[in-house]
Formats: structure tokens, C-alpha cells, sequence
């Protein structure tokens, strides 16, 4: 942690409110683009296409298990059937971002969940609602397309090798995803993918140890390669694990309402975010499905600010991990880590006793 955010005032022992949470520039690492879709879009793309809704708009967003949520989010993806709304997509998600205080983030997007799309034109028009957002003051947007478990190394070879070639620029990295717990061990099966992205310079993320145990996590490790993994928290239940990944410094991304809402903690209280930390393993706090799980990023630190007993601080220094575990170049990340000092420096200009809770 650095000295100016350890002697920031507003960080001194006190819980920040969420008016400060959200003005402070965040960097969000694991957020679906899909997942940025309203209610009330999906239930006018329904209209448009004579689709009836799956269940009220008011209750579309409810779910209790992975399994149902992702029956739920592979529904309304069925609507997304043009690069046109592909393409307002990102630039709404981009804003969206912008307006909860992010500056920055690697937003992934699985082609698998876009069917009448091929991903070549999917990909493009998410990039270029993304630089059309950008150009606009919103959030800079970096694309991070997502395999899925049940696809074939084949079409992800294919995927690597044209993002390669003739890729858009914002396209940072490569992901995985899909129900661990019900597709099985799968990621040998890309090993020769994940590292062909290396090569072409592409960082590496994937699903792991959310719905698997530690051994999830594991086999995404040994096999992928990768540069940090998107949740990962059961590796929590494995303290050899916690050691590997604390001395090779891979980053989780974890989604603490996330988890809580499909099923796998109780509470914030109960996730293991703290332990993971505590054991010094890099984390970073994420949104994961903003519109779809009714969160934002400011939300999420708010609540686990709560439940760690968090200053400013530690809300910069989570942002600070973020920063180095993106897969943007070395002058962006310094950008980056310049709007966070510059931001506490403010700080602590403004009047003293300033009241920063909601």
C-alpha cells in the first residue's frame, strides 16, 4: 500500500459512505457485458422480436441457484439478435460504469450466449460501441471475449488466432466460463489455446472455484496458465492453494453479492474475501452482473467495507491490485495508479469534518 494512501484523513479508521465510494475512480476487472442489460431493455427487445417474457419484468432478475440464473441469463441473451443492439450495448454499459465512478475495466463477453451473431461481428460491434463510449467520456472499456466450457478447442483456436490476426485493439484477453460443477474438468482441453493467447500477448482469466472446490481452481492453473482467475473464493477450503497463490501473486476477482445471490455463502459476512486477503492473496472486489444481480462495484465495496470494518485505504488499495492485475499496457496502469494518487490528494484538501457517509 502506498504511503499517500496510508496517510490519507479520510482513510483513518473511518468507513467510507457510499457518495465516497462511488467518486472514487475504480478499476472492475470481472463484469459480463451481458449482464448490463436492464429489465425494461430485455422486455422491449421481447416485444420487438414476439418473444414472450420468461416471467415479469419485476421478477425476471430473481434467482436462488447458479443453475437458474444462468437458465435465466441464457433466455434474455436469445434476445440480443443484431450487432446494432450489440453495439448500444456496450456504449450503455460503458456508461453505466462511468456513472458508479469506474475509469477503467476489462469487461468480458462470452459469444456463446450471443447465437445469432457470428463472433467476429459480435466482437466488433462491442469494441466500437465501446470507443464510441469512450470517445464520449464514459468509461475506457477493455473486451475480454469468453470461451465457454461446453465449446470445442477447435472453435476456440479459431476465436485466438483472429483476435490475433485482425482483432479490435480493445480486446485484452482471454476468458473461460460455464458450470464447473455441471460441464466436469475442462480445462485441459484448452491448454493449447490459453497458451497460443500467450504468445500472441494476450493476458489469461478464467471461471474457476466457484462452482468446483479448490480443485477447480487447481486444473484452470495448472492447465491455463493463467494470470489471475475470476472468482476463485473455494480456494479458501485449500491452504496449499491459498500459498500458491499468495507467492505467485495470481490475482482473484472475486463477487461477493454474486456468490451470495446463487447460493454459495449466506451472507457478505460469510464470504471469504477477508480470509483470502488475510492470507495475502491479491483480490480485487467486482460487480460480476450489474443490471442482473440488481449491484453496482460502489454497492459492493460498501458492503464489504461493512463487514471488514474498511477505510479508504483499503478501497484504494483493492483498486490498486486492480490496476496491476490488468492486462492493459504499463503507461495505462501508471494512468491509472496517477488518478488514484491525485484523487486522495484531493481528499485531503477538502474542509475538515466533512461528513463522507450517505
Amino acid at each position: 500500500m502506498s504511503t499517500t494512501t496510508q496517510h490519507t484523513a479520510h482513510a483513518a479508521g473511518t468507513e467510507p459512505g457510499i457518495e465516497t465510494i462511488r467518486s472514487f475512480p475504480k478499476v472492475e476487472l470481472h463484469v459480463h457485458v451481458e449482464a448490463c442489460l436492464s429489465s425494461e431493455r430485455i422486455e422491449e427487445l421481447a416485444a420487438e422480436f414476439g418473444v414472450p417474457m420468461l416471467r415479469p419484468a419485476e421478477s425476471l432478475f430473481d434467482y436462488s441457484t447458479l443453475a437458474d440464473f444462468l437458465a435465466v441469463y441464457e433466455w434474455w441473451c436469445d434476445l440480443l439478435r443484431t450487432e446494432v443492439i450489440a453495439e448500444q450495448l456496450a456504449y450503455d454499459a460503458a456508461a453505466q460504469l462511468n456513472e458508479d465512478g469506474i475509469v477503467y475495466a476489462e469487461v468480458l463477453c462470452g459469444p456463446r450466449y450471443w447465437p445469432h451473431l457470428r463472433r467476429e461481428p459480435l466482437i466488433e460491434a462491442l469494441a466500437t460501441g465501446f470507443d464510441r463510449a469512450h470517445r464520449d467520456g464514459h468509461a475506457d472499456c477493455g473486451l475480454t471475449p469468453s470461451i465457454s466450457r461446453e465449446q470445442s478447442p477447435e472453435w476456440a483456436m479459431g476465436l485466438v488466432e483472429w483476435l490475433g490476426a485482425s482483432g479490435p485493439p480493445r480486446v485484452v484477453g482471454l476468458g473461460l466460463d460455464g458450470n464447473e460443477e455441471l460441464l466436469g474438468r475442462t480445462s485441459p482441453k484448452f491448454t493449447e489455446v490459453y497458451a497460443r493467447a500467450a504468445d500472441l500477448g494476450f493476458g489469461r482469466t478464467a471461471h474457476a472455484g466457484e462452482s468446483s472446490g479448490p480443485e477447480g481452481v487447481w486444473d484452470a492453473l495448472e492447465h491455463l496458465h493463467l494470470d489471475r482467475v475470476d472468482h476463485g473464493v473455494r480456494s479458501i477450503e485449500d491452504p496449499a492453494l491459498l500459498e500458491h497463490l499468495a507467492e505467485q501473486e495470481i490475482t482473484l476477482n472475486v463477487t461477493p453479492t454474486s456468490n451470495v445471490i446463487t447460493g454459495l455463502y449466506p451472507d457478505v459476512d460469510h464470504h471469504p474475501v477477508g480470509p483470502l486477503i488475510e492470507a495475502g492473496v491479491p483480490v480485487t472486489i467486482n460487480s460480476d452482473d450489474p443490471k442482473a444481480m440488481k449491484v453496482t462495484l460502489s454497492g459492493e465495496f460498501a458492503a464489504v467495507s461493512r463487514s471488514l470494518g474498511w477505510s479508504l485505504a483499503d478501497v484504494a488499495a483493492a483498486t490498486r491490485r486492480a490496476v496491476d492485475a490488468a492486462f492493459c499496457d504499463q503507461e495505462k496502469a501508471a494512468s491509472l495508479h496517477r488518478q488514484v494518487d491525485d484523487h486522495l490528494r484531493d481528499l485531503t484538501r477538502e474542509p475538515a469534518g466533512k461528513d463522507h457517509h450517505p
